[in-house]
């Protein structure tokens, strides 16, 4: 069986370990930037044995480096957003069909078969901009829904109200993919009851509103919406695979992706389930650009594979990962 199609397949944690000590000896090879940084830190390929060991890179590489393998070109870029004048992050993805593979399987696997979901989608702010991964994946939910209503609505907030007393009446399992301010915003002007629908929250005031606390944030949605949880989703430009929560903000990951909890003292460093420190991520479908990722956020992870996000922090807390950041 091919390395991706094991990636996909992956049962064990024995099998994970496989996989990714084969990732890891890949992209050391042919991912020059990630390369350059092993030899760096002095760590020898073949001394890893184990994925709690082998090096994540600095995800600050994305905004000053090409990181893709050797060989290969962007099939299409993915863009972080940001402020004018900002540097944004950009994933050259060289095979498009693992962005795929990875988000639909993640996405069955969490919330069942796409075809029998209404997917709907409130994100003003993604699709006024090019190079989002988020939009890039909702497009493909959306294109195999079985289901007429699936859509986009930017400001129409009547007809996303009058879609979703629709798919209430009719008993349809719905998805409503929003962005935190427009979903706010909806809420101020519409009252809904509608229990069984799942709210994914994804995150970003994207500078419209006074950030809230989480708990805040959700008590508003679930009155608004007459839900039970709020649920949400944990992905990133630089990576090609989600976690997601359902309520609580507990977040759980397909089965090629983990999460690791480094020192934010010391970046090499793991530290023990339910301490506080920063996150790291393996993504195996990352294949073409670089699955070890060290990112700026703060968390906590727990001995069921939950983990919590509690934060970021920003290039001055990191210390000892500056290297090859321009």
């Amino acid at each position: 069986m091919e390395l991706v199609d094991r990636i996909f397949n992956i049962q064990s944690e024995e099998e994970f370990n496989a996989c990714a000590l084969d990732v890891f000896r890949f992209q050391a090879e042919n991912n020059s930037i990630y390369k350059q940084y092993l030899q760096i830190l002095g760590r020898s390929v073949e001394d890893i044995q184990h994925y709690r060991d082998i090096p994540c890179m600095p995800i600050q590489f994305f905004k000053s480096q090409d990181i893709i393998a050797a060989g290969k070109s962007a099939e299409i870029v993915f863009s972080s957003s940001g402020t004018t004048g900002m540097i944004t992050s950009k994933h050259l993805v060289a095979d498009s069909s693992l962005y795929e593979r990875s988000f639909r399987l993640a996405f069955e696997q969490f919330y069942g078969p796409i075809e029998d979901l209404a997917i709907l989608a409130l994100l003003p702010s993604y699709l006024e901009r090019t190079g989002s991964s988020l939009i890039y994946m909702v497009d493909d939910l959306i294109k195999h829904s079985k289901q007429a209503e699936s859509n986009y609505f930017l400001y129409n907030q009547q007809d996303l109200y009058d879609c979703l007393l629709s798919l209430k009446a009719k008993g349809t399992k719905t998805i409503l993919f929003g962005v935190t301010y427009a979903l706010l915003d909806f809420v101020e002007a519409f009252q809904v009851d509608f229990p069984e629908l799942i709210i994914m929250e994804t995150g970003g005031m994207k500078g419209k509103r006074k950030e809230m606390i989480r708990e805040e944030l959700h008590e508003q949605l679930k009155a608004g919406f007459g839900v039970p949880h709020i649920h949400s989703e944990y992905g990133m430009t630089e990576l090609l695979s989600q976690g997601y929560s359902k309520g609580e903000g507990l977040f759980y990951t397909p089965k090629w992706m983990k999460v690791l909890i480094r020192d934010t003292n010391d970046p090499l460093s793991l530290i023990d389930d339910k301490k506080t420190g920063a996150i790291n991520v393996i993504d195996l479908a990352n294949y073409y650009s670089c699955s070890f990722i060290a990112t700026q956020d703060l968390g906590k992870y727990h001995p069921d594979g939950s983990f919590e996000i509690l934060g970021r922090f920003d290039n001055s807390d990191i210390r000892g990962c500056n290297l090859l950041v321009q």
